[in-house]
């Protein structure tokens, strides 16, 4: 998959679980977005681009440090939970209001969309599971 590919899909899919929870509970799918537009002083236009460039960023980082397979990159979703989290979330009170767990597992699963790799068979082909 090519890199602009991966970071699509990276950025794009890695908000399912949250979105599926908000959706499930009733919650409004873009009150993260909002949340993270709020760094900036923004709304949801602003959060479209902070996730955008906070998601470039740790892509260009995991690739940097070759985080490479789904557990590798379940690590690193969690370490970088923990700073955007914990560590900066704690200091904005939309981002600390969102639900936790679904949060976190925002980030396991852009980690493990990062850093997991078509593998070819042994015919060539591709095994798209990304193991």
């Amino acid at each position: 998959m090519a890199l602009l590919s991966r970071f699509v899909a990276a950025a794009v899919l890695s908000g399912v679980p949250s979105t599926a929870h908000a959706l499930a509970t009733g919650d409004d799918p873009l009150r993260a977005t909002r949340a993270a537009g709020s760094l900036v002083g923004g709304g949801t236009g602003a959060g479209v681009m902070v996730h955008l460039a906070v998601s470039a960023w740790w892509m260009f980082v995991l690739r940097r440090l070759r985080v490479r397979g789904v557990v590798g990159g379940a690590v690193a979703g969690l370490l970088i939970g923990a700073l955007d989290l914990e560590i900066i979330g704690r200091r904005n009170v939309q981002l600390r209001a969102l639900p936790r767990v679904p949060q976190w597992l925002d980030h396991v699963a852009f980690g493990v969309l990062v850093a997991a790799r078509p593998r070819h068979t042994a015919n060539g082909a591709v095994d798209s599971a990304g193991r």
